[in-house]
């Protein structure tokens, strides 16, 4: 089966590597994207649509793997070319935003999946987790019998998946933001050094500057993710003011994209900010 992918970044190239070793071809569009992005993709041994609607013609199945505050723009382009096929997306965004997404594309003939996807970009079975929702998920969870990355449907509902990767970043990606906060004010008020001593008394684990590390690069994307959570507990009527301040301290070290800052330079631009 021809599968379309939009657009395959670092964990979208996870996604197409699993479709691809599970005996699919992968396309992509190229137009409009970095030399970084077709280096990376002809790397994948995908295969060029040129165009969106290219893609949306000759695909029956797309797979919208993005940044969080793309991805309503993306749908609302594959639903104006005239896709009818099934479209699956794994973006990180909140259950609320995901339905409303799926009603105006099942509205527009498109048979909608729900994906939310946990961990990083595996080399191995066992490291990372697509979860699927939706009355289609069967069909799409097919797609990926040969890993790296698990698929599993964990119901037919449109949402579901979603919730389950707002709840585990809300933990995960939010601890980090804390970790980020704790540490740039204890910079500020010259106990650094003492509060990493002490963490080494307690647990060494929570001394490690490596979680931060990993994630400044990202931060820029994980900004409107921890506004997605937000959202997400908002609805249910938790506080969201924790994930909207996580949004503020991701947001301080977006510069940080694509670069291999040191702590140094992490603490210096918490300063600043």
């Amino acid at each position: 089966m021809r599968i379309g992918i939009l657009h395959p970044g670092e964990m979208g190239s996870a996604v197409a590597a699993t479709v691809r070793n599970s005996g699919h071809e992968v396309c992509w569009v190229s137009e409009g994207r970095s030399h970084r992005s077709r280096a990376r993709s002809e790397n994948a041994g995908l295969t060029d649509a040129g165009t969106l609607a290219h893609l949306c013609a000759t695909c029956p199945v797309i797979l919208s793997v993005c940044p969080p505050e793309f991805a309503a723009d993306l749908a609302t382009q594959v639903l104006a070319h005239g896709f009818r096929g099934t479209y699956l997306d794994a973006n990180a965004i909140s259950p609320q935003h995901k339905q409303e997404i799926a009603a105006r594309m099942q509205a527009g003939g498109i048979s909608f999946v729900d994906g939310g996807i946990i961990g990083l970009p595996p080399k191995d079975r066992g490291q990372t987790w697509l979860y699927l929702s939706g009355e289609h998920a069967d069909s799409i969870a097919c797609l990926f019998e040969a890993g790296p990355l698990e698929a599993e449907v964990i119901g037919t509902e449109a949402g579901k998946a979603s919730a389950l990767k707002m709840c585990y970043a809300g933990l995960n990606k939010g601890s980090i933001a804390l970790l980020i906060e704790v540490m740039g004010a204890a910079d500020r008020l010259g106990v650094l050094e003492d509060l990493k001593r002490q963490w080494t008394r307690v647990s060494p684990a929570l001394a490690s500057e490596g979680h931060i590390l990993r994630a400044a690069p990202k931060a820029w994307r994980w900004t409107p993710e921890m506004h997605e959570i937000a959202a997400t507990f908002g609805a249910v009527g938790m506080p969201p003011e924790f994930h909207q301040a996580a949004a503020e301290i991701y947001e301080m070290l977006r510069e940080f994209k694509d670069t291999d800052p040191s702590i140094e330079e992490v603490l210096k631009k918490l300063r600043a900010s």
